[in-house]
């Protein structure tokens, strides 16, 4: 830290303040963990007129050094540096063998049998542990001078107590994180181990002509918790490992894609990011790709469109089509429509349920099927669910559709057969 930057935060955290005023400012500045944690480090080793200040971990017999902030010449500490933990003053601290507020370490004979004490040398020494809400040891919050400071008395000692439990906090809620960031990634990473997920198929109608156009591949995960795959994709994108599962979920919908009538196509659901990062090209390498669309799913903005449809472009100029989905639902899916310029528009279907009776959703259904015609673009309506809104479907001009009133989404198998009865 450049003493200018070091400057520009005793003026920004306002070191004179009484520690209150300033934990309440490192709380609503925007700083990542270890900022806040430094900057913590500092702001109590500046009002309490320390030269060092540290955040160490308990480990295996070792004590960490996790976070620091001061004079470090001659003393040579530095994060992730580590030392025996019966070595030093933080367990002799916990233990009682040594006060937590040290005015002078040279009037205390179990603190001048410690090597450390004349090589530093420690001359006052303040440390309290860090616990987390549950009784947990983390380590120790510590600050120290190489001279001796007769003035520290309890008050500042309990200055030290409210920094350090502000700073467990912050570890506390980073360690959680931490644990279910793991689980997270456990719990993903089994799925595509296991391959603990199916596809089921959604008939897509053709309503004029009553009959099965396409199908739309929807995934289904087999284990716990249970909830909606939009879920299960949402906290794959948090490990990192979104397009893996997508990319996973495109080969299992299309094993089975020479079974569907060769007059139909196959729809299949994708994000901008698996898109992105080009793992497309392979996937859909030797597939008939006039019979295949896309359906771009990410309900955020799309910080690059040029990027997003160049990397569609090579697909699309082969035949690829393209639909944006849950049209009608939010402010990104209509910048994907002016941007990607789709090929099907599809409704999505918070704005199909009760189209029949509330005026709101039918001028947006009317508005975005007007908009289709002036573009070229199909419109497919999803989540059709009562007679009374696929009949104002009709009225409204859509042919194509979907939902739970024309057919539910189950294994192609079984799909293929109630079609051939029907």
């Amino acid at each position: 830290m450049s003493d200018d930057i070091q400057q520009d935060q005793v003026d920004q955290f306002g070191m004179a303040d009484d520690p209150l005023s300033i934990l309440r400012r490192l709380e609503s500045a925007n700083l990542s963990l270890s900022e806040m944690l430094v900057e913590t480090l500092h702001a109590v080793r500046t009002h309490l007129g320390m030269d060092v200040a540290f955040i160490s971990e308990f480990r295996s017999g070792s004590r960490i050094f996790r976070y620091l902030d001061g004079n470090f010449v001659p003393l040579q500490l530095e994060v992730g540096a580590c030392d025996p933990l019966d070595d030093s003053y933080c367990q002799r601290v916990l233990d009682g063998r040594l006060p937590e507020l040290i005015q002078d370490a040279a009037t205390l004979p179990e603190a001048l049998a410690m090597p450390v004490t004349k090589a530093l040398p420690v001359g006052a020494h303040l440390s309290v542990p860090l616990r987390f809400s549950d009784g947990r040891l983390y380590g120790t919050f510590c600050c120290f001078s190489t001279t001796p400071d007769n003035s520290l008395n309890e008050r500042d000692l309990n200055t030290l107590r409210l920094f350090a439990d502000f700073a467990g906090r912050l570890l506390e809620r980073h360690a959680l994180n931490e644990i279910r960031y793991a689980e997270t990634l456990t719990r993903i990473r089994s799925v595509l181990e296991q391959r603990a997920y199916s596809v089921v198929y959604q008939p897509i109608v053709h309503l004029v002509e009553n009959r099965i156009v396409g199908h739309e591949a929807l995934a289904r995960f087999t284990d716990e918790p249970v909830r909606s795959p939009d879920k299960w994709f949402a906290e794959a994108g948090l490990v990192g490992l979104q397009q893996e599962l997508e990319v996973a979920l495109i080969e299992a919908a299309l094993h089975d894609f020479d079974q569907l009538p060769a007059d139909s196509y196959l729809s299949l659901n994708v994000s901008p990011e698996t898109i992105l990062a080009g793992a497309l090209g392979t996937v859909l390498a030797d597939q008939p790709l006039a019979r295949l669309m896309l359906e771009v799913t990410e309900h955020a903005s799309v910080q690059d469109y040029s990027q997003l449809a160049e990397a569609l472009e090579p697909l699309r100029s082969k035949g690829l089509r393209l639909a944006v989905d849950d049209a009608g639902a939010g402010y990104a899916s209509f910048r994907h429509i002016l941007k990607l310029k789709p090929d099907v528009i599809k409704l999505d279907s918070s704005l199909i349920r009760n189209v029949d009776s509330d005026t709101g959703c039918r001028a947006l259904a009317a508005a975005l099927i007007r908009f289709a015609e002036e573009t070229g673009c199909k419109v497919v309506a999803e989540g059709v669910e009562t007679q009374e809104e696929l009949a104002m479907l009709r009225r409204l001009e859509v042919n194509k559709a979907q939902g739970y009133l024309i057919g539910r989404p189950m294994p192609l198998h079984h799909g293929l057969a109630m079609s051939r009865q029907a």
